[in-house]
């Protein structure tokens, strides 16, 4: 199992972004969170397998069809903590 922070940037608030997320996260068995961030993006921190994850990774990317993503930044951390589930933050 691996943790990832993931960066999005583009038009990924009010679209429903970190529901899909969430819902692309439970197909592939990840768990973690996705919230808000305050300039425009979203957060992501997604632990699970690295075939799990580069799938989520890809779908990350495409985004729903009410989303624009312009830019992903994505970072291998050292895992801090252990989820059960992936949870949309406030």
């Amino acid at each position: 199992m691996i943790q990832l922070q993931i960066i999005v940037t583009g038009e990924v608030q009010g679209v429903g972004y970190r529901y899909y997320t969430q819902m692309k996260a439970i197909q592939f068995g990840i768990t973690g969170w996705v919230k808000n961030l305050p300039e425009g993006g979203v957060e992501i921190l997604a632990s699970g397998s690295r075939p799990d994850l580069e799938k989520f990774t890809d779908e990350v990317r495409r985004g729903n069809p009410f989303s624009t993503v312009n830019h992903i930044e994505v970072n291998e951390t050292e895992k801090t903590e252990t989820y059960k589930s992936f949870a949309i933050k406030y």
